[in-house]
């Protein structure tokens, strides 16, 4: 039979398969047309092959070691001081840091033996969380907290010992104990969620609670175990979740607030349970006053009320709901988070959303405010200075703390580390949108989001130091207008350049209601002097009101190029920025930026932009092509174009050759080598691609993936490292958490112990910062592990007081090499701002003028130079020639100038012996006040009288007291003996004359 020819095959294949009809062994031959149809769907055929590849190495997955920067649950708990103030608590996590109240730095941390050494994550497990801390009511060295493990842990903090551990076998939410119940705390615990359907037929769930008194006895069976169970548990009654739990001054009632109802039961007949009174909105916090019989709650509506229910009569009505007399007290427009009454009861403080710390006078109701703490305020603590004086101390919602003067009512001082993003006033951003992060060369800092959207916060990662934050559009910081979030401008790109002079920076305000939308361009100057950034230029949309896609600054080069900045937005406009210096009347020059030039590529949308390594060229990512530009004349070189991706979503440089280019799609990476102008591989993931890192030193990439099912809230995180010479992976990591940015930097090698390694700076989608890489090592903090209080004098200095700035170091010390003395020149004396402070106090609360008058005049007056002091011998001898009239035979009195010595042991020993053998006699009959004059000599018409025995007798010096001079009645003078000199030509043989009257009294030589 004729055998059907195909036009698009040849006809050589066509014969053979005719004779092959008689022969069976070659029926295979027609296959070869097989490798024409592998050459059209040759890049089908790479990515499965690249797939296979991939799966391959999936097997070789390892975790990558990272480390936290954040303390996301510092403004959980409240803080803690000590009874004086030198120190305060923080619960972080399944620890207990030890802050000092005046400079800040950590001291110690407590951690349970179970989790010394745990990596304490963005989120740590909630089965070791701190959720209560109180001080030993018996012991004010001993601290007592209480964690969702079930664990009550009794510590030594002085010395940093675990003293014991109670096991109650339930999650602890407060702990509360009184010096009544010496071997009893009472403890509340939850009890599990209730689900209950409403009339709607929805279901809605509510979290119960029990209040327990645990014995700190333990049973027999654990008498000797680390973990003991208490031997004796009273249950007291059942309450919603609780937000507070305390007992009155008196130790005579126990109260607790959940949901909607105040829990109240005497303490003398637990039995009975509890008595509810009903609030008509839910509670949220609770305070006792600290000397009378009643106590202050605080709700969601932001209404404060002062229960006046603790009499008697709750005893024989216990266990059913009552009302109660109440005084509201309404000022904060959202839930009150927190409220404390001062130490003598007189004010009550309160704070919340609204970053305002009212004090209100309870007597008077009058209240005073504190506005603009930085934050939503979560706790407010009362502490008390080393003079006496009352602090507050706030703990912020962004995991800072801050202390207000009670005087002024002023911002003394803040402690902060990193400041996180709180998610209580203003809504996150979604995953996929821009989060500023950058490096500051200079002073190795990381620039990376604050707490307010508006505001970057300048961190330092090798010292664990908050630099200062940034307020990049000054914004109003009112949380809520009713129930609905005000939008305020949000920072969402930051970019600095190499050198670290310029920093640019996009901040953005989507439109809401009749406000148009804003976007600005800021570009900011650092500042050496004050180390700081100084707003240089501002530029109002610089795309319009579309989105400003990306930006950065051309590297630095060693040539004279001129420094310029690229700039891609949703307009589809290239836009680049340059500096301009025009010449002032003054003769001074002022240097601004201007835009330089725009162009666009077709009608596609730029979304990325990115510089080689030497500046000459940058590449943008518009649509499915790369296009190259020249960095001096903005022509346009090259255009990649892969048919394989739909769209480019970046495109970066790989080295610092500059001869390779990695494009980014959504889920696949392709490498160009520009010399050649062709694509070398392509590698393909079955994971979303977020972002591709150039390591910025190596010939070498990292690109980040996440799963596709997972949505942009990822739990976790697969990188991947690639190099230009295979599209195979050099090795795959993986992290326990999404990331929103991450960078890479030449300076974070110190965190790894090779330099080629990669170590990264992310941040993670619960707003964490985390440093993860190859062997990542963060230097110890001070104060990261528990040691004794005791141990930081030794590190230096003990505190200088007062009896030090009117004696002196004392000499019975021996001196140090951190105690030196320190001088005029040395010391760190009073500023103006500081000077001025003092007078904003109330003037019933001042010091006398004259303890202050010589701190304020040596505050504003500096000690000459010695250059200037000292003056030739011959102009200071014939000075004292003309000023002074020396008579014959008389000795000029010298003065010594004080000799500092160290007193040894064997002169105490002499001192000891003298007083052990010596009996002390009385002195002689006092002499009345009347004959005595002031400086203690008798005078005769005029004239000092010598004594007896021809020698002068001692005079008092004026001792001064807080800058006045007093004298003070001095006994009958009596004879002292001659000290010598170190000259004996100067020492006097024989009395000293007395002086006339009317002439000019001898000048002491110095």
């Amino acid at each position: 039979m004729p055998v059907p020819v195909d036009g698009s095959r040849p006809a050589a294949p066509i014969k053979l398969k005719t004779k092959d009809a008689r022969r069976p062994e070659d029926v295979p031959l027609p296959e070869t047309p097989k490798p024409a149809e592998s050459r059209k769907r040759k890049g089908k055929e790479i990515a499965e092959e690249t797939l296979t590849s991939n799966a391959v190495q999936i097997t070789d997955e390892s975790s990558w070691s990272w480390k936290t920067l954040t303390e996301a649950s510092a403004s959980r708990v409240p803080p803690l001081t000590t009874k004086d103030g030198r120190y305060f608590f923080s619960a972080i996590g399944p620890s207990v840091k030890i802050y000092s109240s005046t400079t800040g730095q950590v001291i110690s941390t407590l951690s349970p033996p179970s989790t010394e050494g745990y990596d304490v994550g963005e989120e740590p497990p909630l089965s070791h969380v701190i959720t209560s801390a109180i001080l030993s009511p018996h012991n004010p060295f001993q601290l007592i907290t209480g964690s969702t493990d079930g664990h009550i842990r009794l510590w030594n903090f002085m010395d940093a010992v675990l003293l014991q551990t109670i096991d109650v076998k339930k999650p602890i939410m407060h702990v509360a104990a009184h010096e009544r119940f010496k071997d009893h705390v009472f403890v509340s615990v939850a009890r599990g969620t209730k689900k209950k359907s409403s009339k709607a037929r929805r279901e809605t769930s509510e979290d119960n609670g029990a209040i327990i008194c645990v014995s700190w006895r333990p049973s027999d069976a654990t008498a000797n175990s680390l973990i003991q169970r208490p031997a004796d548990t009273t249950f007291v009654g059942k309450t919603r979740a609780t937000t507070g739990l305390a007992l009155s001054p008196s130790g005579a009632w126990l109260v607790a607030t959940g949901g909607h109802k105040a829990y109240v039961c005497p303490t003398s007949s637990l039995a009975t349970g509890f008595t509810k009174f009903v609030s008509p909105q839910q509670l949220t916090c609770l305070a006792f006053h600290p000397s009378e019989e009643y106590f202050a709650t605080g709700d969601v509506t932001g209404c404060i009320r002062l229960w006046y229910c603790l009499d008697a009569g709750l005893a024989k009505a216990s266990g059913v709901q009552r009302t109660a007399q109440t005084t509201t007290m309404h000022w904060h427009a959202h839930a009150v988070s927190s409220i404390a009454f001062t130490t003598n009861g007189a004010y009550l403080l309160s704070g919340g959303e609204e970053a305002v710390l009212v004090i209100w006078q309870l007597h008077s109701g009058k209240k005073e405010f504190v506005p603009r703490v930085g934050a939503p305020i979560s706790h407010v603590a009362v502490s008390r200075t080393a003079v006496g004086e009352e602090e507050y101390l706030l703990a912020l919602s962004d995991a800072s703390f801050t202390f207000v003067r009670s005087g002024t009512l002023k911002l003394s001082r803040t402690i902060a580390r990193l400041r996180i993003d709180p998610a209580i006033t203003h809504g996150r951003p979604p995953a996929s949108s821009s989060i500023p992060l950058a490096f500051h060369l200079p002073t190795s800092a990381i620039v990376l989001p604050s707490s307010h959207p508006s505001s970057l916060q300048i961190y330092h990662p090798i010292s664990s130091r908050l630099v200062f934050e940034l307020e990049v559009s000054p914004s109003n910081r009112i949380a809520r207008r009713d129930e609905k979030p005000l939008q305020p401008s949000r920072v969402e790109h930051a970019v600095v350049s190499d050198s670290g002079e310029w920093m640019a920076t996009i901040d953005r305000r989507e439109p809401d209601g009749p406000f148009h939308g804003e976007v600005h361009l800021k570009i900011w100057w650092w500042d050496h002097k004050s180390e700081y950034w100084i707003l240089n230029t501002r530029i109002e949309r610089p795309h319009g009101l579309s989105r400003v896609s990306a930006l950065t600054f051309r590297p630095k080069t060693n040539g004279n190029d001129e420094l310029f900045l690229v700039t891609v937005g949703a307009d589809g406009h290239i836009k680049s920025w340059g500096i301009r210096m025009a010449k002032q009347k003054s003769g001074n020059t002022e240097v601004f930026w201007v835009a330089r030039s725009t162009m666009r590529y077709r009608s596609e949308v730029p979304t990325h932009v990115s510089w080689s390594a030497d500046g000459s060229l940058f590449a943008v990512s518009v649509g499915p092509h790369v296009a190259l530009y020249d960095g001096n004349t903005n022509s346009l070189h090259q255009v990649l174009t892969c048919s394989d991706c739909k769209h480019a979503t970046s495109a970066h440089f790989v080295g610092t050759s500059g001869r390779h280019i990695a494009v980014v799609g959504h889920n696949d990476v392709m490498l160009w080598d520009l010399l050649s102008r062709s694509m070398r591989w392509r590698y393909a993931s079955s994971h979303v691609i977020d972002r591709l890192v150039p390591h910025p030193t190596s010939e070498s990439f990292a690109v980040f993936e996440r799963s596709a099912t997972s949505g942009t809230t990822t739990s976790a995180t697969r990188v991947v490292l690639l190099r230009p010479t295979s599209h195979i992976p050099t090795a795959t990591r993986t992290l326990p958490f999404g990331t929103r940015a991450a960078i890479s930097h030449p300076s974070f090698d110190t965190f790894s112990s090779e330099p080629s390694s990669f170590v990264f700076v992310g941040i993670t989608h619960s707003w964490g910062v985390n440093v993860f890489g190859d062997d990542v090592r963060l230097p110890e903090e001070q104060g990261s592990s528990s040691r004794s209080i005791g141990d930081e004098g030794a590190q230096g200095p003990s505190k200088r007081t007062l009896f030090h700035d009117i004696f002196g170091t004392s000499a019975l010390v021996e001196p140090t090499a951190a105690a030196q003395p320190v001088g005029p020149d040395v010391a760190n004396p009073w500023r103006g701002k500081e000077v001025a402070e003092i007078f904003d106090a109330p003037t019933h609360l001042m010091p006398p003028i004259t303890s202050l008058f010589d701190t304020l005049v040596d505050s504003f007056l500096t000690v000459r130079p010695s250059s200037i002091v000292a003056q030739p011998q011959e102009e200071d001898e014939e000075r004292r020639e003309e000023d002074v009239e020396m008579e014959d035979g008389t000795a000029p009195i010298v003065s010594e100038a004080r000799i500092e010595r160290v007193v040894n042991r064997r002169e105490m020993d002499a001192f000891v012996d003298l007083f052990k053998h010596c009996a002390v006699k009385s002195a002689g009959p006092m002499v009345s006040h009347q004959d005595v004059p002031r400086n203690g000599l008798r005078h005769a018409n005029g004239s000092h009288k010598a004594h007896a025995n021809g020698v002068l007798p001692s005079t008092p010096s004026f001792n001064k007291t807080n800058g006045a001079a007093r004298s003070l009645p001095m006994p009958v003078p009596t004879p002292v003996p001659t000290l010598a000199t170190k000259d004996a030509s100067s020492t006097p043989s024989k009395a000293s004359p007395a002086v006339k009257v009317g002439q000019k009294r001898k000048k002491s030589l110095e």
